[in-house]
C-alpha cells in the first residue's frame, strides 16, 4: 500500500502537470489569435510584404468553386489585390473556435470582406466561412498549412 503522503504528492504532481499543459494550450490559442489579427491589420493597411507571412510554404488552400492554391498562387493573388486593383479590400475577422493539440491547431472562422471601387465608391460585401489548419513552424511561428473556405449565403 502506498503511504498517503506519497499518494498526495503524486496527485499534486499530476495536477501541476495538467495545469502546465492547459497553460501552454492557452498561450498557443492566444498566439494564433494574435497572428490572425496581425494579418488582418497588415492586409487592411496594404502591407504587401506582410500578407504572406501567415501561410506556410507547403500551404494547400481550397475555396469552393476555385482551383486549389499553394503558397505561391495564394500569396501572389493577395499581393496583386493590394497593389494593382482598382478596388479597396478590407477584411474583418470573426473567430469561432481555436483548438490546439501539440504543434497542430484548427481554427473555425468567418472572414467578412468589404470591397470598395476606388472610382465610384460602390461597395460589395461577402462573408466566407472557413477552417484553417495551423502548424507550429521550425521558427516557432504558427502558420496556416491547409485551409478550406466557402462563401456564406
Amino acid at each position: 500500500m502506498i503511504p498517503s503522503i506519497l499518494l498526495r504528492f503524486a496527485v499534486a504532481t499530476v495536477v501541476v502537470m495538467l495545469d502546465a499543459v492547459a497553460l501552454r494550450a492557452g498561450d498557443d490559442v492566444a498566439a494564433i489569435e494574435q497572428r490572425l489579427r496581425q494579418w488582418t491589420d497588415a492586409f487592411n493597411a496594404d502591407q504587401v510584404e506582410a500578407v504572406c507571412d501567415l501561410f506556410a510554404p507547403n500551404l494547400i488552400a481550397n475555396y469552393r468553386g476555385q482551383p486549389e492554391k499553394n503558397f505561391d498562387t495564394l500569396c501572389s493573388g493577395l499581393q496583386r489585390a493590394l497593389t494593382t486593383s482598382q478596388r479597396d479590400h478590407r477584411y474583418a475577422l470573426e473567430l469561432n473556435e481555436i483548438m490546439v493539440s501539440g504543434d497542430m491547431a484548427v481554427v473555425r472562422l468567418i472572414w467578412h470582406l468589404t470591397v470598395t471601387d476606388k472610382e465610384t465608391g460602390e461597395m460589395m460585401t461577402s462573408s466566407d466561412r472557413g477552417i484553417d489548419v495551423f502548424r507550429r513552424q521550425p521558427d516557432g511561428q504558427w502558420r496556416i498549412v491547409r485551409y478550406i473556405a466557402y462563401e456564406m449565403e
